[in-house]
């Protein structure tokens, strides 16, 4: 079982490397529409000018080409971040797979007479793919390739032939395993691939009818899975497949809720986005939500600490309102009153389910500063982005209210509730260890991390996601998590060998002064 958790986990952590990318996608068509989409001319009149109009139509229509090329970004992605080394190499050979496999694929349909004329493509399931005609597959033809090159590269990138084979060796005999495989999985999705389709369409449909309800359970599993990190399991299938929606926009199919969006915000045709859009809408509680039980943690902690808390509490729920980012805020009290983490989880999917009650249609994927970004170029017509304020401001009293009251009925350690032993106990411990701050000299930094975690010896493989550290450990019963907290950590998670050390937005110049001290692992 703890192969397979280890194994949800690495793979969940690969997903980043395309799904981090796809949102600056989406700001560059957001971006566009400030300028082409005309709504806001009445307001600003110079953006009347045709011009103007122009590059902002240019800007997002040329953005939003890459929502038909997804799988392609899926089978590069995936091998960059399962690759333990090389990640160049495992990129290009998730390419080059990516192109044999439609194009073997094409091969099988051609040969059997399956190729349909292109005004028939739409009802008989297929599509161009890299000007390619294959069946639709969407992006799961993106990650299946993308985890076998991953998989193939992890495994065999090191082996070294000798004497006159011994070109073949490393990446070279990872491309020799790779390709014939795509030939092969391009033969079999020709023939089984509409099976697997049947089953999805079936569990779409079911998720579908029900209702509001499966709302609520999507967003309540989105969340109380984020101490596992395998919570991209569960949105990246609505996101970007046909579970979270399929619309006919222009002359294009579009699956998945944000890719829907997306090309619906560049669609002037589109007068209303799609209802689809409440798959992605979990920003409700990021924006929202967490101010209330910030302010709710804060209320209800002693006086004396009050200080402390809101320290503690204030710039983390700032965060999250304006960026989406919520690890440091759940994390102040994820460990010391874990039943707040699971009412946080079932508001989320509450909240999600209350946007598609009252017929809102806003982007609130993460932060405020997105939510605008997108929404009010668009007008209230289109997203009904008024609304889904309103929304926010009812989950951010229900979470100050049911926080409130749980904390005192039950005397949760929230900050500032500490025990007087505890917190001498802390104070202690921080008296008498240098702190070493975040963004300090890379040796200092990098040496103090890399020896709270066991020491060089102990670290197997170092990689991170947006806000966390993700590590691969011999031991991870080495790691000494009172030094990790004062380089900065929010939170530790362990799970098998994997350990997650929760930095925030600063993750990444962690990372690079942990490689540096390492010479890069």
């Amino acid at each position: 079982m703890k192969k397979v958790v280890n194994g949800l986990q690495a793979f969940g952590k690969s997903l980043f490397a395309p799904i981090l990318l796809l949102p600056i996608i989406g700001l560059f068509i957001a971006f566009g529409n400030v300028f082409g989409n005309g709504n806001l001319a009445q307001y600003v009149p110079f953006l009347e000018i045709p011009i103007i109009q122009n590059t902002g139509k240019f800007i997002s229509a040329s953005a939003v080409s890459i929502l038909q090329n997804l799988a392609l970004i899926f089978a590069v992605g995936i091998p960059i971040g399962l690759a333990k080394k090389d990640k160049g190499y495992a990129a290009l050979t998730g390419l080059v797979t990516f192109v044999i496999f439609i194009n073997a694929m094409h091969q099988v349909l051609e040969l059997a007479g399956r190729i349909v004329p292109a005004d028939a493509m739409q009802l008989s399931g297929q599509a161009m793919v890299l000007n390619v005609q294959v069946l639709e597959m969407g992006v799961f033809s993106g990650i299946m390739l993308g985890a076998l090159v991953g998989i193939l590269h992890n495994k065999f990138c090191d082996i070294e032939f000798k004497g006159v084979f011994a070109i073949y060796s490393g990446h070279r005999f990872v491309a020799i395993l790779a390709i014939p495989s795509a030939m092969i999985l391009g033969a079999l999705a020709a023939e089984f691939w509409p099976i697997a389709q049947n089953g999805i369409t079936a569990l779409a449909t079911g998720i579908k009818n029900l209702g509001v309800f499966g709302l609520l359970v999507y967003g309540f599993l989105e969340r109380i899975l984020i101490p596992t990190g395998l919570h991209h399991l569960v949105y990246t299938p609505f996101l970007y497949t046909e579970l979270g929606g399929v619309a006919h926009i222009g002359s294009e199919i579009i699956y998945g809720a944000r890719n829907i969006y997306f090309a619906e915000m560049a669609d002037p045709a589109i007068k209303v986005l799609s209802d689809t859009v409440n798959w992605d809408a979990r920003g409700l509680s990021k924006m929202f939500g967490l101010m209330g039980a910030a302010l709710a943690m804060y209320v209800t902690a002693d006086k004396k600490k009050k200080k402390m808390a809101k320290a503690i509490l204030f710039p983390a729920a700032f965060t999250s309102f304006l960026l989406g980012v919520t690890e440091p805020l759940e994390f102040a009290f994820l460990f010391t009153a874990p039943l707040l983490f699971v009412v946080h989880a079932i508001l989320t999917g509450t909240g999600m389910m209350l946007l598609s009650i009252f017929g809102v249609h806003a982007i609130g994927a993460n932060g405020f500063i997105d939510f605008l970004l997108y929404n009010l170029p668009l007008g209230t017509t289109k997203s009904n982005w008024p609304m889904f304020i309103v929304v926010g401001l009812l989950m951010a009293a229900l979470y100050f209210i049911i926080f409130r009251f749980l904390i005192l009925k039950l005397n949760l350690k929230t900050p500032g509730r500490e025990d007087e032993a505890a917190a001498e106990t802390n104070s202690q411990e921080k008296s008498t260890t240098k702190k070493v701050i975040p963004n300090g000299p890379p040796a200092e930094l990098g040496a103090t991390i890399i020896g709270a975690l066991g020491g060089s010896d102990n670290i197997e493989n170092v990689d991170n996601c947006y806000t966390r550290l993700r590590l691969i450990l011999k031991d991870p019963n080495a790691v000494n998590e009172q030094v990790l907290k004062e380089t900065g950590s929010k939170g530790i998670i362990k799970s098998g060998n994997n350990v997650q050390v929760v930095y925030g937005l600063n993750v990444k110049s962690v990372r690079d002064q942990v490689d540096q001290q390492l010479g890069g692992i």
